[in-house]
Parts: structure tokens; sequence; C-alpha cells
């Protein structure tokens, strides 16, 4: 798979049917591995490893309604309080980051009211912390450690 601007991490994977699977830890499965995958899979462990957040506050791939419509976010990582700490929007490496991906985790954002979000493509991250009150985001440099902040 294509290199990501994340630190190297060590993965399992497996071969199926010609279809190359990754293991996710969170999900304790084996997932077909698509660009978009790749990028989640880094995440998760740069979230694990990096940032030190607990594997049992990390929530991958689940489903939201939004407008009545049926959605599905990527990552989440919850506070011990269960409230929403992070909301992560991954996309593959050769999808840009655009305003509709700001806009559409926004969007996910209204429902699940996150404390922070993190939009990427394993190129290029953005951190933001949420601003309820003038109901806006401010970015920010990285996202916090977990102790520092959870």
């Amino acid at each position: 798979m294509q290199k990501l601007n994340f630190p190297t991490y060590t993965f399992r994977f497996k071969n199926s049917e010609n279809k190359v699977s990754i293991f996710d830890e969170i999900r304790k499965k084996f997932v077909i591995l698509t660009p978009e995958e790749w990028v989640r899979q880094n995440v998760v462990r740069f979230l694990l490893k990096e940032k030190k957040y607990p594997k049992s506050y990390i929530n991958v791939e689940k489903v939201i309604k939004i407008n009545s419509l049926t959605k599905r976010y990527d990552i989440v990582v919850f506070q011990p309080n269960g409230k929403l700490f992070l909301l992560v929007e991954c996309k593959a490496p050769e999808i840009p980051i655009s305003q509709n991906t700001f806009d559409q985790i926004a969007r996910y954002n209204m429902v699940l009211e996150s404390e922070y979000l993190m939009v990427t493509n394993g190129q290029n991250h953005y951190f933001c912390q949420m601003d309820f009150e003038n109901e806006k985001y401010q970015f920010q440099n990285d996202l916090p450690n977990f102790k520092s902040k959870l």
C-alpha cells in the first residue's frame, strides 16, 4: 500500500479470494483493504500509539442518522463520561481534502457534538477544536494526548 504521512506501523494482512484484508483491532476482524481503509487503519494506530487513546474508547465505522439519512462515520473517540471527544473523517490518499470534506464532517458533528475533528487523506491531516457557542471550528496544530485532555 501507499506510504502515508504517519509513523510506520505493523499490521496483519490476509489474502482470500484474490482480495487482501487488514485486521482491524477495534472491530476485531479482517476487513477488505481499500485505500480509504488503509488510511483508517493508520489513523487508528496513530490514535493508539502516538496519542495514547485507550482502545476501549475508540469506535470505527458505525451508522448514524442525519436528517433521516443513514450515514457512517469513520472513527470516533469517546471520553470516559460517554461524550464524544473526537470525530475523524478519512478519505483515500488520492482524494484531496476540500471544503466539501469539512462540510461533511460538520454535518455529522451537528448530530454527534464532538469536541475535536480530524480530517485526513493519509497525506494531509487537519485538526479542529469546536467552538459550539460561536458555531465554528478553530484549526489546531495537533490533537491533545489522552492524559492531557480526556
